[in-house]
């Protein structure tokens, strides 16, 4: 019961303390504009632009296969 205890009091202290030692990359002093930053949206855009394009593509199948049905 006691290794157990041990085993799950270490795992905890490993989850607690190793946030600390995951910090972010500092700012390169010597990049031209510290304060351009990454897009937010990191290729949403092109995930949303990519289902409306299916979106199209499945509403022209769907008439033209009710087109040809008539």
């Amino acid at each position: 019961m006691k290794n157990i205890l041990n085993k799950k009091t270490i795992i905890i202290l490993i989850a607690l303390l190793l946030p600390a030692f995951l910090y972010a990359q500092i700012d390169d002093p010597g990049a031209i504009d510290p304060d351009s930053n990454a897009p937010i949206d990191g290729g949403l855009s092109l995930l949303i632009a990519g289902g409306v394009g299916y979106g199209v593509k499945r509403l022209k199948a769907k008439q033209k296969k009710k087109n040809q049905e008539i």
